[in-house]
């Protein structure tokens, strides 16, 4: 009777290769889609509110999104850390599909509105899930090389989604921007189904879901988020539901912390913030959100209202960090194998702070390569800040722990990019007013910019204003250096990939 010989080894190790390549090809379509949607859907939003109507309330399509993934982000954590990682990306997946096929079936701006919260309660779980398995399918050594990929796509989909979601708009029908969503996901969704096979887990105790931790996260978020988004937009900071939301979500707070200090198993555990290297990173990263606000939300207003170039070349401005952050990100392990985590993250956002801290120095109105060159060296700055963090505190526990601290960490980010976005549109108002003698703000520069020429007076005021934001930026990046210099330690406390399945063995060594 014949015997079956086992498979060579170097065939099985090639079988797992490329299972494993056909996951981070799901990884990366995943990651393309959560990357489009932020913002393909920003240049069609003339032809939707032409179909649609709703111009007063058409910043929800980009809040509510928001506001969704943000306040979904630990949950999907706490989840993917009891139940593995595959069930809650194959279900973020569906839901953001679903999300995309309503959008597209949308009959007026309420229901786009809605849909596209269904969209972002999907786009959550796609966000935190794929950096979390980025860290599961690979070693500490090889972690960059997946992160500098995720990284590359996101660049990639922030240059294009603009430009696609115009000629999808233009030449086809709005619709399609949400349309195209269904071939990629269903795509990244049958490679994620049958390529993906995570080691099963025994535990001697059943999972319990912290569902009131879920829903007391979600509400406070949600409040919190909102009042951080629309206040001095749909009203005043110190009006009514300002204040009332505010005072609500403070209350949520409350409500959050008690609920969570009596859960078994709470969505946001105490030793997320317990942690010193962990609560550096959240700080540090949430930092980062909020200087990030300056280039990607005033730089495009400057470089037309001042420098005068036309949108398009204005674009170009912003987007060449696109090209220096992947690609020093990706450069950033040779330093930090010498040099640790921790040190090579003080390197990177000691020299974004100089840089955003050299933006109001430029001369007026000065020449396009200036921001340009400033942008480029900014990119490269940040992704050696970065991804040394994100590897760097992935590596500090084991699988059971690594969804939570991952979402944490992106939890605190899109926080940090929210407040910010409320903080320097403020400040940048305020110094228009002041400039301006109390008459407008940026977004009305920002609207009369396709009226033609501008004012020199407003052109001054705007050189100003923004110039103010970027020192709030550096300032900012300043915290982050000061935060991981006196709250991080000087090592991260890397664990032993051996037997990676609770929570690791801490080296003496970063690497």
């Amino acid at each position: 009777m014949g015997t079956t010989k086992p498979a060579a080894p170097h065939t099985a190790r090639g079988t797992e290769r490329g299972r494993r390549g056909a996951v981070v090809a799901a990884l990366m379509l995943a990651m393309a889609l959560a990357a489009l949607d932020s913002t393909i859907v920003s240049t069609a939003v003339p032809q939707i509110v032409g179909d649609l109507g709703g111009f007063s309330v058409f910043s929800w399509l980009f809040s509510g999104y928001l506001l969704a993934v943000t306040v979904t982000l630990p949950v999907y954590g706490k989840l993917s850390d009891t139940f593995g990682r595959k069930p809650v990306l194959v279900a973020g997946a569906a839901v953001f599909l679903l999300g995309s096929l309503l959008c597209a079936l949308a009959w007026d701006m309420g229901a786009l509105i809605a849909f596209r919260v269904v969209q972002g309660l999907g786009g959550g779980a796609l966000q935190g899930t794929v950096q979390t398995l980025a860290a599961d399918l690979y070693p500490l050594r090889e972690r960059p090389k997946i992160q500098a990929k995720l990284s590359t796509v996101w660049a990639v989909s922030a240059v294009a989604g603009p430009g696609l979601g115009g000629v999808l708009a233009a030449y086809a029908d709005w619709r399609w921007i949400f349309l195209v969503n269904l071939p990629i996901g269903a795509v990244a969704l049958w490679l994620i189904v049958r390529h993906l096979h995570e080691p099963r887990r025994e535990s001697a105790v059943r999972p319990r879901v912290d569902w009131a931790g879920a829903l007391a996260v979600f509400a406070c978020g949600g409040v919190l988020l909102t009042a951080l988004v629309q206040g001095g937009v749909a009203w005043a900071w110190r009006s009514a539901p300002s204040l009332a939301l505010f005072g609500l979500g403070l209350a949520l707070v409350a409500v959050v912390v008690l609920v969570e200090r009596r859960a078994a198993e709470p969505i946001i555990p105490g030793w997320v913030w317990r942690r010193r290297t962990i609560a550096a990173v959240n700080l540090a990263l949430g930092a980062l959100g909020l200087l990030m606000v300056a280039p990607t939300v005033f730089l495009p207003t400057y470089a037309q209202a001042v420098l005068g170039l036309a949108p398009v070349a204005a674009g170009f401005v912003l987007s060449v960090w696109t090209v220096s952050w992947p690609v020093s990100a990706a450069l950033s392990q040779h330093v930090y194998r010498r040099i640790g985590f921790r040190n090579t993250a003080l390197l990177g956002i000691g020299a974004a702070a100089l840089v955003l801290l050299a933006f109001p120095f430029l001369p007026y109105p000065g020449a396009a390569w200036q921001p340009t060159l400033l942008m480029l060296l900014l990119g490269a700055a940040l992704g050696l800040f970065q991804l040394p963090l994100i590897v760097g505190v992935q590596s500090t526990v084991g699988w059971s722990e690594r969804g939570t601290t991952t979402a944490s960490v992106l939890f605190c980010r899109q926080t940090g990019q929210t407040v910010g976005a409320a903080l320097f549109g403020a400040v940048a108002n305020g110094v228009l007013a002041a400039r301006l003698g109390g008459a407008g703000d940026l977004d009305a520069v920002a609207r009369g910019l396709d009226d033609g020429a501008v004012a020199e007076a407003t052109r001054r005021a705007v050189a100003d204003a923004v110039h103010a934001v970027y020192l709030g930026a550096a300032c900012a990046a300043a915290l982050a250096f000061l935060v991981l210099l006196l709250v991080a330690p000087r090592r991260f406390p890397v664990l032993s990939e051996h037997g990676d399945g609770g929570h690791g063995t801490p080296e003496q060594r970063e690497s």
